[in-house]
């Protein structure tokens, strides 16, 4: 049996992440010591490292919980995860395009810029002036 301390530092996850994936449901109560303290198994620690990895590849809360119910019920279908991972896919396809025109429209300015004085500044005009972007970006970093 794993302590909390322990379970955090085998999977990379603070502690407080831990409690708050307990406190919403993606983690069950875990067992507890005569004298308070939290326990945890393999199951637990198996449990922690599918949502710890789950996060790093983007899924949110939600898709987490529906992937994890999936996990729980082996019988059910596996086009149900593999429609989550198709709409995540999706999500990170358009943020690398919403990336990419954020990415070439700083490269424009920073290669028109000519290191003069800031009155004239290519920098600072685009960014005081939007129709001076080539690349449509108005919704990132909003």
């Amino acid at each position: 049996m794993l302590t909390i301390g322990t379970l955090a530092k085998k999977t990379g996850t603070k502690v407080q992440t831990i409690r708050y994936y307990e406190q919403i449901g993606l983690m069950p109560e875990p067992g507890r010591t005569e004298g308070g303290q939290r326990r945890y198994g393999d199951a637990e620690l198996d449990r922690l490292s599918f949502v710890r990895h789950a996060r790093q590849l983007g899924f949110s809360l939600d898709a987490i919980r529906e992937l994890l119910d999936l996990s729980d019920h082996p019988d059910k279908s596996c086009a149900e995860a593999d429609a989550i991972a198709r709409r995540q896919l999706k999500q990170v396809e358009q943020r690398l395009a919403r990336l990419e025109a954020l990415r070439t429209e700083l490269k424009r300015m920073v290669r028109e810029c000519s290191g003069g004085q800031t009155s004239d500044c290519r920098v600072l005009e685009v960014l005081r002036d939007h129709s001076e972007c080539l690349t449509e970006h108005q919704d990132i970093g909003a």
